[in-house]
């Protein structure tokens, strides 16, 4: 069987302000003709499908002309609900269009049902469960068996809750047979995050063991946005088709493209998809970047700029635009100065100036012209009301 793994999506998020929507549109497109020449069964897409719970229409709309394409290769699509969607909106037709050979799972309660296909080169059906984002709070009393009368209920952990599904699934398999396939939204432990990703809890409980994946032929896992292994190749994270902050800076965007052979090896290939603007980080004082020629290959990548001035110069975002139209972030790392411990420029000058002074000096920096008499008064008046009126 071959299989295509795919990942959070993130369908209606923006970078830094500007819409990745057509970027997305390229990139689904070339995952459509991946899976077409490749000839898959079955496109596993990992959760994330959506950027937010309630998303934008012309999102929604990408995601079902992709899943009709999908299909249409003649694959099989099993797609799950992630931490970022609405579990019940993506997965309401999930009954309906499971006929049509669409699964769109976001009923943690139907974990044990899965989707069963047919290698189109022979072999028998592979069962592949979809195993949507489990929020233990949620999900957890619907996985646990009747509590007795009187009993505290349980607190679950993201390993607990996963292992309840797991449970689930596992007897399902016991009667079934045959090799199996797990799809799910999780954090497996030693995965490695990006600045990207929402946290699912307060510090590291929300990680599940590599242990509580055993038995699966492949499990294709979504959340963390970087491409991984954890279990060799058989326990993955596909990443997303697009770099979604400056923490993916570097990495190769890809798909994975997984054999099960009958006796359960597993062999795969990591497919580049080579789409989209690339990221860049570029350092420099203000007048280095606006003439250096060595960064003219930069013009065209999402840029993130240090300058590194002494001062922050004038209206820096205006004056580096004409040059690199597609600069995403600005930050201001002035040098240290030998002696001063590494002081900032306001820690070390800002103490000698008053509170006026220094109003007056961030508005010239501001407007670029010192303030009138007019204005220097309604700042005196503001300060004093502030109660920062009188000299250090």
């Amino acid at each position: 069987m071959r299989l295509l793994h795919t990942s959070d999506w993130h369908l209606g998020r923006s970078f830094h302000g500007t819409s990745l929507l057509e970027e997305q549109t390229e990139a689904l497109a070339r995952i459509t003709a991946i899976a077409a020449e490749a000839e898959v069964d079955a496109v596993l897409i990992a959760g994330d499908l959506y950027d937010r719970a309630i998303p934008p229409a012309d999102a929604v709309r990408l995601f079902d002309a992709t899943v009709r394409q999908l299909r249409e290769t003649g694959a099989a699509v099993v797609a799950i609900a992630g931490n970022h969607d609405s579990n019940v909106r993506v997965s309401v037709y999930d009954g309906l269009l499971g006929s049509l050979g669409i699964t769109i799972r976001g009923d943690a309660r139907r974990c044990d049902e899965p989707v069963l296909v047919t290698p189109r080169r022979g072999g028998e059906p592979v069962a592949i469960y979809p195993l949507p984002f489990l929020e233990p709070s949620l999900d957890g009393p619907a996985l646990l068996p009747p509590p007795e009368p009187g009993a505290m209920p349980a607190r679950l952990g993201h390993e607990e809750v996963t292992r309840l599904a797991l449970a689930r699934i596992h007897a399902d398999r016991a009667r079934r047979g045959g090799r199996a396939v797990l799809v799910a939204h999780t954090f497996v432990a030693g995965g490695s995050p990006s600045e990207s990703e929402r946290e699912l809890s307060v510090g590291n409980v929300e990680r599940v063991s590599v242990a509580a994946f055993t038995e699966f032929a492949y499990v294709a896992l979504g959340h963390l946005h970087g491409a991984q292994e954890l279990d060799g190749p058989r326990l993955a994270y596909s990443g997303t088709p697009l770099p979604y902050s400056f923490s993916e800076e570097g990495q190769r965007k890809s798909v994975r493209l997984v054999d099960l052979a009958d006796d359960g090896t597993v062999r795969v290939e990591v497919v580049p998809l080579g789409v989209g603007r690339s990221l860049r980080t570029i350092e420099g004082p203000l007048e280095t970047l606006l003439n250096d020629p060595a960064l003219e290959e930069a013009r065209q990548a999402r840029l993130r700029v240090f300058l590194t001035d002494e001062s922050l110069p004038l209206q820096a975002m205006a004056r580096l635009r004409p040059r690199f139209p597609h600069i995403a972030e600005l930050r201001h790392r002035p040098p240290e100065r030998a002696g001063e411990g590494g002081a900032s420029r306001a820690e070390r000058i800002g103490p000698r100036l008053s509170p006026l002074e220094r109003s007056l000096s961030f508005f010239a920096d501001q407007q670029g012209r010192p303030a009138e008499e007019a204005e220097v008064r309604l700042l005196r008046e503001a300060l004093e009301a502030a109660g920062q009126g009188e000299e250090p």
